[in-house]
């Protein structure tokens, strides 16, 4: 007998048995990993990286989910960040990087082919350097060369798990450096908002109850698509759609408003969206053809500007008149590192409930394990 979708998401030892390798407990470690992280940035020393004055940019060089810590970073910046921070995904570094830049260079382990590529021409440039990575790794050895401070990032997770120890250093030194406001106040206040987040998601909260179930609830059988509503939401936007690619392994697209309404907005006429019944007495779900359909999950920032406040609700009308269902998730925090945190951490919770609703361990990524064999020298 097959349970309910429901009744399978409040199992909480059917939901440990299908999650062997501990996705969730590693989800619900995010407030230790900023507490911890936020420790060995202070004993690495960064607070020395504003003796050397503001630098002329940023360079976060990281892949995958050692690459969501610049992109964090970059979130909590904001638009009055004086200096233009950039997330490298990829070999080599710009031309333009040089000297008078940051860069700092992100691999939870330590080993990332890329980045270790960034890494070692941000060395032959003589740029400022910050590695944060795998103790004893090439990663810290390439850095040492480089005369860069060294952050240590605790193991045993996902890359993807281990989001708030690679980038809560980052946040740090940005602080340090002057380009954002975020002391110990800021950083205790984030592992709180990390810890209000793993107790309402936690397994056996009731669906009904759980933010996160539910939203793996509404993403079941859909094709997702998800918005932020302002810069930071679109951060958030950007690793939810990502975290359904490896956690849900199911595909999904984001965007950012007003961006958006300027494209992905006509996939709401497209085939996925409601469309028309072509037969008002079959039932889809009876007969197995049910069509897949796009549901929408709006990221609402507590800061936004006034008119993509006023595009969100007509965005809102706009699905409900072509049949796309819609789920919409507000950011709770005071500071921007917290409303990060809140957005990010519902959404790693959602997308692990999803894999498991439909049977899947969210944690192999079999496809990626094959690409790197394949192309390893």
């Amino acid at each position: 007998m097959t349970l309910p979708a429901d009744d399978v998401l409040d199992d909480a030892r059917q939901l440990e048995a299908g999650d062997p390798s501990s996705m969730l407990p590693a989800i619900a470690s995010g407030a230790a990993q900023v507490r911890e992280a936020a420790l060995y940035a202070r004993e690495a020393g960064l607070a020395a990286l504003a003796d050397e004055g503001r630098p002329r940019s940023v360079v976060v060089c990281g892949m995958g989910g050692s690459g969501i810590a610049g992109d964090v970073l970059a979130a909590v910046a904001g638009p009055s960040c004086p200096v233009p921070v950039l997330t490298h995904r990829g070999y080599g570094l710009p031309a333009w990087v040089g000297a008078a830049d940051l860069v700092i260079a992100v691999s939870c382990s330590g080993s990332t082919e890329e980045t270790l590529s960034a890494l070692e021409e941000a060395v032959r440039r003589g740029c400022r350097l910050l590695v944060v990575g795998a103790a004893g790794s090439p990663l810290e050895a390439l850095g040492a060369r480089g005369r860069g401070l060294f952050v240590p990032v605790s193991q045993g997770r996902q890359p993807r798990a281990t989001v708030w120890a690679l980038s809560t250093p980052l946040v740090v030194a940005a602080d340090a450096l002057g380009l954002l406001t975020a002391g110990e106040d800021v950083v205790e206040a984030t592992a709180a908002m990390l810890e209000d987040v793993a107790l309402r998601c936690r397994p056996d909260a009731d669906h009904f109850a759980n933010p996160a179930k539910l939203l793996a609830l509404e993403l079941s059988g859909a094709l997702p698509v998800v918005w932020g509503t302002s810069p930071l939401a679109g951060a958030a936007a950007y690793r939810l759609a990502c975290q359904l690619n490896e956690n849900g392994k199911v595909p999904a697209t984001w965007g950012v408003l007003p961006e958006a309404h300027h494209n992905q907005v006509v996939a709401f006429d497209g085939p996925f969206a409601g469309g028309s019944v072509d037969d008002l007495f079959r039932d889809p779900v009876e007969d197995g053809t049910e069509p897949t359909r796009l549901r929408l999950v709006l990221l609402r920032d507590s800061e936004e500007h006034p008119q993509v406040a006023r595009r969100a609700a007509v965005t809102r009308e706009l699905a409900e008149e072509r049949g796309v269902g819609i789920s919409e998730l507000r950011a709770e925090g005071a500071s921007a590192f917290e409303r990060l945190a809140f957005l990010v951490g519902l959404g790693d919770w959602a997308s692990a409930y999803l894999a498991l609703l439909e049977g899947r361990d969210p944690t192999p990524v079999d496809a990626i394990t094959t690409l790197k064999a394949r192309i390893r020298p």
